[in-house]
């Protein structure tokens, strides 16, 4: 069981706390966006070339830092409600493959996939499929 060790005293048995072992455990830590946020997933890079030539590691890491396309997990509260910025209403909503600039909102990594916090006006366009999008 994975255990993790919370506060400075190592000896302290009461403050260790179990991390989730279930993929239903791991997705109630992710966090909930608060105020005019969107959490974003980062959707897996391809792990090939055009030419079949696998990537290098620090490869598909620069293309999961630089990724133009996200996928929305959940909109904050607050997301579209200002009509005068939004007249037509929402950009986009929860489950939508999104377009938005490079290194866009704050990156997080939990259990080792990457996620974003963006705001709701840097979402540019959606896309229905986002394979073959790349970043030029």
């Amino acid at each position: 069981m994975s255990e993790l060790l919370v506060g400075s005293n190592p000896d302290d048995v009461t403050a260790t706390t179990v991390l989730p072992q279930t993929a239903e455990e791991k997705a109630k830590q992710l966090p909930k966006p608060s105020g005019y946020h969107i959490l974003c997933a980062i959707p897996d890079q391809d792990k090939e070339h055009a030419n079949g030539i696998l990537k290098a590691d620090t490869t598909l890491q620069r293309d999961e830092i630089l990724s133009t396309v996200f996928f929305v997990v959940d909109l904050g509260p607050d997301c579209y409600k200002d009509e005068k910025r939004f007249p037509s209403g929402p950009w986009c909503q929860k489950g939508d493959f999104i377009l938005a600039r490079p290194n866009t909102g704050t990156r997080l990594k939990i259990h080792g996939r990457e996620f974003r916090m963006i705001n709701d006006d840097s979402v540019e366009g959606i896309v229905d499929d986002p394979r073959g999008i790349s970043r030029i």
